[in-house]
């Protein structure tokens, strides 16, 4: 039977198909065919974000506070020179250039303080000692309350600080230990090592230089003892570990530290814990010593340095910005037009700022250690907020554990008491999320969560911390957590749209001053 028209149609159609689908695969192997397609394909654009209009009324009290605060270190240094001329501190040349021990190269890096091409010179290789009574005497006006505030008559007592060193100056200090231990075995007495004790007895906050810091208690570690034999085995052991790390001028990690030697250190808390006692002995910080953590914290905005040679400008970072280097010694030629640095407790707020470009509509740094802070983020923090000079505004939860990581990044922790002068950044302000916020901005009923009784406890013993009671603010606000046992976090927020910290929140908060 001849076939019927819908039918020859059919067939007709698939031959065309056929025909159409022959031509395109032979085009497609044409190198010229292939490049013109490629062209039409849909490229990814980057997101451009301007200024925002209201910029410079949003910002006017954050330039405010970055003006009072660069007049005041201007003061404070011109005041220390006033000092130098009038004869009341020591010549140069003297045994004791001025009361903290500093060399002379540190006083001309005092007056330049807005420069930021690079690190500053490094101090004395040697641990300096720094007598409280003496600081004391020139805080003379707020001496009595601070004394209480410190503890039991802490102006008899001196504190002890690491100081920057170089491989050469580190890997001298190894030597001389080393000496040392060769002429206590050669005199057939064993050997002991004498370092600083990081007991928790000996670590006290010091009002004046407003962080926690290292007493002048000193211990021993004897090989002849059988209770500290093991112990002392662990630090000549990192001690060659790290001499020879020093001298190939490379860096490792804790773990590759710890691997190094599995059946000895049995477990790398003790390795970790031996690295510190090394630093205090040494009399250097512990990032001199090469011996780095994993990556954690997350730079991202207006601020552009050069990393070892390579030049990082981390608005160029993607959106997540860039891993902060445990090699903070390696950064240098810091550049930045930001009105101000924003430390966020959480990686989702900074991930929302990261992506919303933020930093491009309110000029600024936004830094996140994703919590409880390391050590490189807190030193990075440190740095960049001396040599820019432009004030630090915190985003924590509105909980005793966001101000517990805030008090870390400004009086230091107990662990690293002994480093607290580069760890530091004093007078960061509390922008949020403030416990008066949560009715203010009339945060609903199920974005707050009842505090447990152990949020309660510590809540109560931050309200005895120093940090915490010379500043009134924060203490009205922490007794009203108490007392309301209501919490709240930063995320909470998005309940009135994802991205209302970025659009309504934060604009606000900038535009009024509200930090304390």
């Amino acid at each position: 039977m001849p076939p019927s028209k819908r039918t020859k149609r059919s067939i007709d159609s698939l031959t065309a198909m056929a025909t159409t689908t022959k031509s395109s695969s032979s085009s497609a192997s044409s190198p010229a065919v292939t490049a013109t397609v490629a062209t039409k394909l849909p490229s990814s654009k980057r997101r451009l974000v301007k200024l925002a209009d209201d910029a410079d009324e949003v910002l006017a009290k954050c330039r405010k506070l970055r003006d009072a605060l660069r007049m005041k270190q201007m003061a404070e240094f011109s005041s220390s020179d006033d000092e130098g001329e009038d004869g009341s501190s020591k010549s140069k040349g003297s045994e004791d250039d001025d009361e903290w021990g500093l060399d002379d190269d540190e006083d001309d890096d005092k007056k330049n303080i807005f420069t930021t091409k690079g690190p500053s010179p490094k101090k004395k290789a040697k641990t300096q000692s720094l007598s409280l009574s003496k600081l004391s005497g020139n805080k003379s006006n707020n001496s009595k309350d601070n004394s209480k505030a410190v503890g039991e008559d802490v102006t008899k007592k001196t504190i002890v600080e690491v100081v920057e060193m170089n491989s050469t100056e580190v890997m001298e200090g190894i030597e001389n230990v080393a000496v040392r231990v060769a002429h206590q075995v050669l005199a057939k007495q064993g050997f002991q090592l004498d370092i600083p004790s990081r007991a928790a007895s000996n670590q006290i906050y010091v009002p004046e230089l407003d962080r926690i810091v290292l007493g002048d208690k000193r211990g021993t570690r004897s090989f002849l003892n059988v209770k500290e034999s093991r112990k002392a085995a662990i630090t000549t052991r990192v001690l060659q570990l790290l001499h020879a790390v020093l001298s190939k001028r490379i860096h490792i990690t804790k773990r590759d530290l710890f691997y190094t030697d599995v059946k000895l250190f049995v477990d790398q808390s003790e390795s970790d814990g031996v690295l510190d006692d090394v630093a205090t002995m040494i009399g250097c910080t512990r990032s001199n010593l090469h011996v780095v953590a994993s990556d954690k914290g997350l730079v991202v905005g207006r601020i552009s340095f050069f990393e070892d040679g390579d030049f990082i400008d981390c608005t160029k970072m993607g959106v997540g910005g860039k891993a902060i280097p445990p090699y903070i010694d390696k950064i240098e030629n810091i550049q930045s037009d930001a009105e101000f640095i924003l430390l966020v407790e959480k990686e989702a707020a900074y991930m929302r700022m990261a992506e919303d470009r933020f930093y491009q509509r309110y000029p600024c740094i936004v830094i996140t250690a994703k919590g409880q802070p390391d050590v490189a983020s807190r030193m990075f923090l440190s740095r960049i907020a001396s040599e820019l000079q432009i004030p630090v505004l915190a985003l924590v939860d509105s909980d005793p554990y966001g101000l517990k990581i805030l008090s870390v990044y400004m009086s230091g922790s107990k662990n690293m008491s002994y480093d607290s002068a580069s760890l530091t950044t004093p007078d960061i302000k509390w922008l949020g999320l403030r416990p008066s916020d949560l009715n203010k901005y009339d945060l609903p009923d199920q974005c707050r969560l009842k505090m447990t009784d152990n949020d309660i406890k510590t809540g109560k013993e931050l309200l005895q911390e120093s940090f915490i009671m010379k500043n009134p603010e924060w203490m009205k606000e922490l007794q009203k957590m108490v007392k309301t046992k209501e919490k709240a976090e930063i995320q909470a927020l998005s309940s009135f749209g994802f991205q209302y910290i970025t659009e309504e929140y934060l604009p606000r908060k900038l535009r009024e001053g509200d930090w304390i």
